[in-house]
């Protein structure tokens, strides 16, 4: 089993982003779960949504509590929120940062950190604005091509069930991200 856990602020779209991980895997042939965990925060306060992968039925109805990937969409999260809490030892940390890796001072621990700044990625296709953009597409292409957890034709084929407005600036950022995150990969 894979485990995945978002990080995001509320009304940025960590969970609608890991419905769209979870549909795509679905749609690739695993079974799949997604689910967020929030109180009755306000718009902008720290969430997690949590996505569960497997090639066979999953009963686990828990919080992911060791995630093998994390993704980060606010920057500021991965210096305020233990992010890396639980993670798998080599697991992945993806942050939505213009900072390079060793910024951050989880860096040096047992997990692979990567850094794209996939804000400007969602802003260059019009997505959202200076203050949020909207970066659930973008972040899940380079999540995925960094992971290899899901082809980039199923994330395509997920978008427009969660995301029917911009579809095609989201599928065209979600490319790009996935582009760059081809880059990344060690």
């Amino acid at each position: 089993m894979i485990e995945v856990r978002i990080h995001g602020r509320g009304g940025q779209g960590a969970v609608i982003a890991s419905q769209i991980l979870s549909y795509a895997c679905f749609l690739a042939g695993r079974y799949a779960q997604s689910f967020p965990t929030f109180g009755a925060e306000r718009r902008g306060a720290p969430v997690a949504a949590f996505v569960r992968l497997d090639d066979r039925p999953i009963d686990l109805r828990s919080p992911v509590a060791h995630p093998d990937c994390v993704a980060v969409m606010a920057a500021r999260l991965a210096e305020t929120v233990a992010v890396t809490a639980g993670i798998a030892p080599g697991g992945l940390v993806l942050i939505n940062s213009d900072q390079p890796a060793t910024h951050y001072d989880f860096f040096e621990e047992d997990c692979r950190v990567v850094t794209l700044n996939i804000g400007a990625v969602a802003l260059a296709h019009g997505l959202g604005s200076v203050t949020m953009p909207l970066i659930n597409a973008p972040l899940l292409g380079a999540f995925a091509r960094l992971t290899g957890m899901v082809p980039l034709e199923r994330l395509v084929e997920a978008l427009p069930r969660f995301i029917p407005a911009k579809l095609g600036a989201n599928e065209a950022a979600l490319r790009e991200a996935w582009a760059a995150g081809a880059k990344l990969v060690r």
